[in-house]
């Protein structure tokens, strides 16, 4: 069954040509790994929550975008050897990675409809 993983993530917004880089980079890196698409867009209207939203959810600062990515896989199986090679394959390391991955949020979601 189709699998996506995707993420949410802040950005300097200074630093927006560097992550676009860097997603560039990766994308052969996810498909010697099996991905079938990646997915990687910069929030430009994204209104500011009250209990929820994706500003509160990255615990946006000024000076900073919200990042939407998300990688299509052809089962949850493929998506998982790629990641467990995160450890192992020396060209994860080499990634400039221009984001503050504690406030980073992601997750791995079964598609049920695509149109």
């Amino acid at each position: 069954m189709t699998y996506v993983s995707g993420f949410l993530t802040p950005v300097k917004t200074d630093d927006r040509d560097r992550y676009i880089k860097s997603a560039e980079v990766s994308w052969p890196i996810f498909q010697k790994y099996g991905a079938l698409e990646q997915v990687e867009t910069w929030g430009v209207d994204v209104p500011p929550g009250k209990l929820t939203g994706f500003d509160l959810a990255v615990k946006l600062e000024d000076g900073e975008a919200v990042v939407f990515s998300w990688i299509k896989w052809p089962d949850k199986a493929t998506a998982e050897a790629c990641f467990a090679t995160m450890e192992t394959d020396p060209a994860w390391k080499e990634l400039d990675m221009p984001f503050d991955g504690k406030r980073m949020m992601w997750g791995g979601f079964e598609v049920v409809f695509a149109g």
